[in-house]
Order: C-alpha cells, then structure tokens, then sequence
C-alpha cells in the first residue's frame, strides 16, 4: 500500500521554472507516460483474456490450452516491469515517509531529490547486468511457444531504462537547482566512499550483512528511497562489493521473484478490487449490512467491520477495500456524532484485522516464496480475521453504549429482506472466490479471472447495471501501476532473500531460534514483535519475501504449524502497519476519510490493543487457525 503526497521540491516546480522549459518537460514526460500506461492496461487486459481462456478450454471445453500459462508468464514480466515504470512516473512506490514529512519543507525536499537520485544510481548500476541477463536467456528456448526467452527477459532492461528515463525527467524538472546539486553529490559520494572502501569491505565477512542489509537498507528506507530500490541497492552492494557473486545474478534472481506463476493473481484481483467499487457491489453489501444493524448503539461501526470483512473477501487489496466501504458509510456516521478521528482510526483497525482474509496478497505471497498450500492460507485465514472483529466490536460496544439512537428509524422486515435480494450478487461472489480455491476446483490466479468476468459483467452490467466504460482505462493503468509496485519489491527482497541464505546466515538464524528458552512459546512471541515492528518499517509483502523463507523451516522445526505460523506473522504485520507513527496504511485510512492524521492518533490506540488481545488469541489457539484444514 502506497503512501503518497506531493512533496516540497514536486510543488514547487511551477514557480520555479522558465514556463517554455516547463511545457517541453511537462510534454516530453506526458507523451512519454501515455506510450508506457496504454501497452501496461493492455497487458493486463491480455492475462485477464488468456487466463480466462486457460479456466474455459481446462474445466468447460476439457481441452486445456498448454500454451497458456507459458504466455501468460512472458506477458507477466512486461506488465510488472511496465507497471513498475509507470509507478516511478507517478511517485507511487511503496516508501515510508512517516520520518522525511517530520522534517522542515527544505530538508523534506532535499532528501525527496535525494530519494530519487538514489533510485536512479541503482537503475544505472543494473543495467547492463540485466542487459546480458537478457542476452544469455537467448540460448534458452520456451517448451510449449518455442520462442527464444528473450522474448519475456528483456522486459528487465527495457523497464529499467524506462524508470530511469522518467528519473532524468523528474530530476531536471526540480526547481532548486541547488538542491539537485547537493543531492546529486551526496548519493555520489556515499556510492564512491563504498567503492572506495571495498578491500576492506571483503575481509569482513558476515559483518557486511549488518553494513548493508540493516544499514544501507536502513538508511535509504527512512530517507525516504522507495523501498524496493532501497533494497536493491543494499543486495547490489552487497554482491559487488563485498563477494564475488556476478551483479548478474541478482537480476535472475528478481526474474525469480516476480515471475512466480502464483502472482499472476496480484494484478488480477487488484482489478476485481477497483470493479467492486465502480460496478456497486461493495455499496450494496454495505446497504444491506446497514438495514440489519443500523438501528443498533454503534451500530454503523459493526458495519463497517463487517463490510470490511466481506469486501476483503473479493478484492484482497487494503487500500481498495477501504476506498470501496469508507465513502458509503463516513458520511452517515458523521451524522450519528461519530468523531472523526474515530471513524479513520476504526477504519484502520478494520484493515489490520482482515489481512488474513483470502484472497489477500499477503497470503498469495506467501504461497508463493514459501510453499504452503495456497488452498490451506484461505482456508485457515477466515476465522483469525472472526476473532480479531470480535474484539474490536466489544470496543465498539464499549465506547458507544450511551449512543442516543432516537433520531434512528429501523429498518422493517420487507426493507432489510428487498436489500438482501439486492445485495445478494455481490454478497455471493466472496464465497465463490474462496470456495473454488479450497475445494482445488480453480487455483488462485485462475478464479481471479473468474471473479473479474462475473463482478464485470454479470454484476456490473446485467444486474446492477453500473459500469462506466470511461473508467475502465484508468483502472487498468491503476492496476498496472500498483502491480508493478508490488512486484519489483518482491523481486529485490527475493534478492535479499538469496543473499541472506548465501551467506550462511539463515542456517546461523534457525540456530539461535531453535535454541531460545520456552520453545514454540518464546519463537512465537519474538517473531510477533519482530513482524510487528517489520510491518510498520517495510510492510507486509517485502517483510514476507526476506524472512518467509528463513522462519517458516524454523516454525516447522519448533513445531508450529505453518499455517498457524503464517496467521501470527501476518495479523502481527497489520497491526505494524496501521499503527502510526510510522504505520503507512494508517495514513492511507486518513487520506481515503480525508481527515487529518492528528485526529485519530488517540482513539486508534484502544483499537490496536483490542488487536493485540485477538492476536494473543489467535497465538494461544492454534485450532482457530487450522481447526478446519
């Protein structure tokens, strides 16, 4: 989930630039933009045509198309890298800012020129190893299209040099041209003082992983670098300088990371998640949900818990889910008295609590790096997400218990039963989604398309009749866009990843885990304050690429199920992520309610204890996770 805002050296632009320089610039970056997003919505109309073909040629026609998947797979590495380009275009790489907006508008904007300065270097230093990468995939030849894999590769050097292209373009358009200069050196400097320093680099050893993995990672994250090229610079550091891997290495083994064939699914259930907004079914399962508990003291906040829990159900991605429900319900609140600051905060506590619930991209990313059965995620995830409403609703109960209702009319029998039968299209599609996935009659990826065409045109056009074409291109530029963000973090934590289990350093990790006193129940309460913590810092999906592969085998060793290991982590992450200072989810609950980030600090806190004691709960009781696989 992205946080974004304008930034100092970004606003000022305008004033500070000769407006015939400005046009040029502007036109150049425009004409370029267009030439990117329109082939990236296009790709993603593509997977969605040939997956969905691959589902009615394998289950209907009985004929499967083996070329499908194969193609799809070549398709996916353009869209990622695409898409990857167009969010640099846009400023929409994931990136924690919580320490860089604390800083005066001249530091702010300093460090935003420096941010990008540094995202360029490593654009530049990875170009020419994915330029041979792309090379030596020539002697390969795919099984089923019997085309050369340069085909797919070179979407590596191709995205690269246009993130880098759209670099230059920002950076020439920055007003202070001092500014630019200082940032420019620094990031120069700090990459000679390492090169400078590498003899000495190689005889530390292990100790470089500190230097570069927690240190220069470290340190670009809270500067403000987007995350998966502040990642990228730390595993390219580390290969160049302080072993004797190939640079070239790293770029197969982000190929690696976002290539997985499960992550297919990413950009496809982003889309379902924008079409449930746009076709109106997130509104009528909120208007239902409504009828039945409006009247009630709170009411309207146990529906927004359990709209949340619903729509998380179809679209698997927090930030859709929260700009699906939070526009339909804020307004009435609002109205009830509800503050709010309250409001933004449940609503955070609302996206930590379903994180668990398929077909969330946290679990789809699991299955993908781990191992464990994506069917066994889903269905081991829905009654965590349970526990953790619970909790929450008796906060609710709680603090509105003195709730003057006088002024609500109840909903009578034929008005909540005539908003059933309305609701009831969008209100069966979550359960399809995960219905399809645990009984094995559709992998994730493929009832994602399966989703798309049922929400799009069933629902949206025959029924209820919502579907507005002209929005379509920029949701699928959207989609592309956040996809490519995703994905190029998971590409260069896989990077971290290898270079970790390289070193030697998980077979170091699962020793000093094994050895902790108290067991499963010690493993158990360090990896929640470390994911936490994790979750706040990095997020969910890049905590999960670097230290899934090493903690699971260790979970499984100390006898912890996986599945129940992966429900912990997961609800320990969104609580990190929506808890501010430095929680980025909870400035997009701010953004998406339009309510300053000041307002709900205060409020939030009993929502994330009551969190925390569903948390306790779930790690206590491993059958609520595993109960039902």
């Amino acid at each position: 989930m992205a946080h974004v805002e304008m930034t100092p050296a970004v606003a000022g632009e305008a004033a500070s630039q000769p407006p015939r320089r400005r046009s040029i610039l502007g036109s150049i970056d425009a004409a370029l933009g267009m030439l990117v997003e329109v082939p990236a919505a296009i790709l993603v109309v593509a997977e969605i045509v040939i997956l969905f073909a691959g589902v009615v040629a394998r289950y209907g026609l009985h004929r499967p198309l083996i070329w499908s998947d194969e193609l799809a797979s070549i398709l996916f590495l353009w869209l990622a890298m695409l898409g990857a380009a167009v969010a640099f275009r846009r400023s929409e790489h994931m990136r924690m800012t919580a320490v860089v907006a604390s800083a005066g508008p001249r530091l702010w904007a300093y460090l935003d020129v420096v941010a990008t300065c540094a995202a360029l270097a490593f654009l530049i230093l990875i170009v020419r190893p994915a330029y041979e990468y792309a090379y030596e995939e020539s002697f390969i030849t795919t099984p089923a299209l019997q085309i050369s894999n340069t085909w797919r590769a070179a979407a590596l050097p191709v995205g690269t040099c246009l993130m880098a292209l759209f670099a230059l373009l920002r950076l020439a358009r920055v007003g202070d041209v001092k500014t630019f200069l200082l940032a420019a050196l620094t990031v120069a400097a700090l990459i000679g003082a390492f090169w400078l320093a590498e003899p000495l680099l190689r005889q530390l050893g292990n100790l470089n992983l500190v230097i570069f993995f927690v240190g220069v990672a470290g340190f670009c994250v809270f500067a403000g670098v987007p995350i998966g090229f502040a990642f990228g610079m730390a595993i390219f550091g580390y290969l160049a300088l302080a072993t004797r891997t190939p640079v070239m290495v790293l770029v197969g083994r982000m190929d690696e990371g976002m290539s997985h064939l499960i992550l297919l699914s990413v950009p496809l259930f982003v889309f379902l998640g924008l079409l449930i907004e746009m076709t109106g079914m997130a509104r009528a399962m909120v208007a239902f949900l409504a009828s039945l508990l409006g009247h009630i003291r709170g009411g309207l906040h146990y529906v927004l818990v359990g709209a949340m829990y619903l729509v998380s159900g179809i679209s698997g991605a927090k930030a859709a889910d929260m700009a699906a429900v939070a526009p339909v319900l804020f307004p009435e609140m609002k109205e009830r008295g509800a503050k709010p600051g309250d409001l933004v905060a449940l609503l955070a506590a609302t996206g930590a609590q379903t994180e668990t619930i398929p077909p969330s991209l946290v679990l789809i990313t699991i299955g993908s790096v781990t191992g464990v059965s994506i069917s066994a995620l889903f269905t081991g995830g829905l009654l965590p997400g349970v526990v953790l409403a619970i909790t929450l609703c008796m906060l609710v109960w709680w603090r509105y218990r003195g709730e003057d209702r006088s002024h609500v009319q109840r909903a009578t029998g034929s008005e909540i039963g005539k908003a059933f039968v309305f609701a009831l299209p969008a209100l069966a599609l979550p359960f399809v989604i995960r219905y399809a996935v645990v009984e094995g009659i559709a992998t994730a990826t493929e009832v994602s398309t399966i989703g798309i065409v049922y929400g799009a045109f069933v629902i949206g056009l025959l029924i209820y009749r919502k579907f507005n074409w002209r929005r379509l291109l920029p949701m699928l530029i959207d989609t592309a866009c956040l996809s490519g963000a995703i994905l190029l973090i998971i590409g260069t934590a896989t990077g971290m990843a290898w270079g970790l289990t390289q070193s030697g350093f998980s077979r170091s990790l699962a020793a000093a885990m094994t050895g902790l006193p108290g067991g499963a129940a010690t493993f158990i309460a360090v990896s929640i304050l470390a994911f936490t913590i994790l979750g706040s810092v990095l997020e969910g999906i890049p905590a999960i690429v670097l230290f899934g592969p090493l903690l699971f085998p260790i979970a499984h060793q100390v006898g912890v199920h996986e599945v129940h290991y992966a429900m912990i982590i997961i609800l320990a992450m969104g609580i990190g992520l929506f808890a501010p200072p430095f929680g980025v989810g909870y400035y997009a609950a701010c953004a998406i309610g339009r309510v300053d980030p000041a307002e709900g600090i205060r409020p939030i806190w009993g929502y994330m204890l009551a969190l925390l004691i569903g948390l306790i709960i779930v790690a206590i009781f491993p059958w609520i996770s595993i109960g039902f696989l």
